[in-house]
This record gives C-alpha cells, sequence and structure tokens, in this order.
C-alpha cells in the first residue's frame, strides 16, 4: 500500500471513505429491493407458467377434436391466413433496469377478430380451439414479460452485489487502512518534528547560557 502521508492526501482518502461507505448503503438497499421483487417475479412467473401449460394442453384437446370433425385440407385452408394481432413493445424502468412490457392489439375491438376464416365451412370446434388459444394469449404474454424481467434483474442482482462485496471487502478496507497509515505517518513526522525543535531549544538555551558565562 503505497500512500503519499501528506495532509492533502489524508483529508481526499477520508472524502473517499464518506463515499463508499454511502455508496454501499444505497446498493445494499438496492441489491434488498431487487430482491424482493425478483422472488415476486419468479413466484408469479410460477403461477402464469402453470396456467399457460393447462391452456396449451386444453387448445391442444379442443384441436384434435376439431381436426377430428374437419378434412385436413379444410383445416389447413382454414388456419392458412393467420390473423394479424400486433404486439407493442413498451420499457418500464425498475430499480434502474430497463425491462421490457408487451401488449397485444387486434385490429378491431370485434371478439370475433380473433378468426381468420369465415364460418361456413368450418366446425363450432374449432372455433372453440382458437377461442381457447386466444384465451391464453394474455398470459403468454405476461409470461414472456416474467421471463424477461427475471433474466434481467437476475443479472443486475449479480453486478450490484459485486460492487457492494468491492466496496465492503476491498475499497472501504484498503481505504481505511490508508487513513490508519498517513494518520500514524502524520503523527510520527509531528513527534519528530516536536524533538528537533526541543532539542534546538535546549542547543540555544546552552549556547545563551555558555555566552552569559564569557561575558561574566
Amino acid at each position: 500500500m503505497a500512500a503519499n502521508p501528506t495532509r492533502m492526501e489524508l483529508t481526499r482518502l477520508k472524502k473517499k471513505r464518506i463515499t463508499a461507505i454511502r455508496g454501499h448503503k444505497l446498493l445494499k438497499d438496492k441489491r434488498d429491493e431487487l430482491m424482493r421483487q425478483y422472488l415476486d417475479l419468479v413466484r408469479e412467473n410460477m403461477e402464469v407458467r402453470l396456467r399457460v401449460e393447462e391452456g396449451i394442453l386444453s387448445a391442444n384437446r379442443n384441436f384434435v377434436i376439431a381436426r377430428a370433425g374437419m378434412s385436413e385440407a379444410a383445416l389447413n385452408t382454414a388456419l392458412m391466413a393467420p390473423k394479424q394481432v400486433g404486439l407493442i413493445v413498451d420499457e418500464k424502468n425498475v430499480m434502474s433496469v430497463e425491462i421490457p412490457t408487451f401488449t397485444s392489439k387486434t385490429r378491431t375491438a370485434d371478439e370475433n377478430d380473433i378468426y381468420s376464416y369465415g364460418f361456413a365451412f368450418t366446425s363450432s370446434d374449432l372455433d372453440g380451439a382458437v377461442k381457447s388459444l386466444s384465451d391464453i394469449l394474455p398470459d403468454m404474454i405476461r409470461l414472456a414479460e416474467c421471463e424477461k424481467a427475471c433474466q434481467l434483474m437476475a443479472a443486475e442482482i449479480e453486478k450490484t452485489r459485486r460492487r457492494v462485496n468491492a466496496l465492503e471487502h476491498v475499497i472501504i478496507p484498503e481505504t481505511e487502512e490508508s487513513i490508519k497509515y498517513i494518520t500514524m505517518k502524520l503523527d510520527e513526522n509531528e513527534r519528530s518534528t516536536q524533538i528537533r525543535l526541543m532539542k534546538v531549544k535546549d542547543m540555544m538555551l546552552e549556547e545563551a547560557h555558555h555566552y552569559k558565562e564569557k561575558e561574566a
């Protein structure tokens, strides 16, 4: 540890220590809040995933039933042109983490806008299958949000944890050690200066005493 033992350096290090301690507290608070929100997202992610998996299984069963009641050519023709569902992507800031948000939007507000085919040559079973798949779309979008948010927040938590550890175990201890070293050196220099001054004073008194003896 090479530190310049001057009062200016001591003042700089003391300011650095104050800043590091304040930053350490803020980063710890950020890490704890990120962990709290991350755990909430993980729990929600598990719940939404279960709903999505159940919804997909139900939709698959409905499509199997629809396929049994229609010819393969008619089914392929009905599903050949998928309905245009727009996906609006935005972002929100959570503890300095930019998390994407997704919103689906059909071309119209009509509930039947989810169907990409006419009803004349299709079975009602196909309508139910498409409807069941459309019903789980909001959960699928929310699942995508949760998955991405968990990924980004986990990375931010790890980065924040490394910064907290660096401040706690490296920067603050090294700064305090440097402050201790400089303080000790300055005290030694001050004591040495005082001793030299006392010696000079004694020498001057001794010379003055000899001078008076010579005059006498």
